[in-house]
């Protein structure tokens, strides 16, 4: 039995493909400057932000891996590669001796404060100065309604 899909048009394509386009650009362009300015990629900045997020800079791996947008194992290969240059620490967890905390070390305290220096100069070079307040917050609500109604 065939079955029919329904293409997307001319307006869904383009806004299909744009997104793809501006989150390949902006990644790919702050990305490397980071690695560039402090020797750490985007996907490793954003672990230190999730760490440092957490209460006094420690967050259970399983919380990280969900809040930095990874999968376990590529959460566990980034971690291991921060924790190699000391600016992580994996702490065993008291309470469930299962449970795994990632730490920021004061090392990599210093590093996230520098980095996002960097990383916040970045957005604002690559995208907030390219939109109006109003295109900026008609962005922000059609993407969090995408959000939201998948994960609901």
């Amino acid at each position: 039995m065939a079955t029919s899909i329904q293409w997307l048009n001319d307006v869904e394509m383009r806004a299909w493909r744009s997104i793809l386009s501006a989150h390949s650009q902006l990644y790919n362009q702050l990305d490397e400057e980071l690695l560039r300015a402090h020797g750490i990629t985007f996907a490793e900045y954003e672990v230190l932000v999730h760490t440092s997020e957490g209460e006094g800079g420690s967050v259970r791996m399983a919380s990280l891996a969900e809040a930095a947008l990874v999968s376990r194992s590529g959460l566990t290969r980034r971690v291991q590669h921060l924790v190699a240059v000391g600016l992580l620490e994996r702490k065993r967890c008291k309470e469930d001796k299962r449970g795994t905390f990632a730490v920021l070390t004061p090392l990599g305290w210093e590093k996230l404060k520098a980095a996002a220096v960097t990383h916040i100069r970045g957005v604002r070079e690559h995208m907030i100065s390219k939109l109006s307040h109003s295109e900026l917050e008609a962005l922000a609500c059609a993407l969090e309604k995408v959000v939201v109604q998948n994960n609901g």
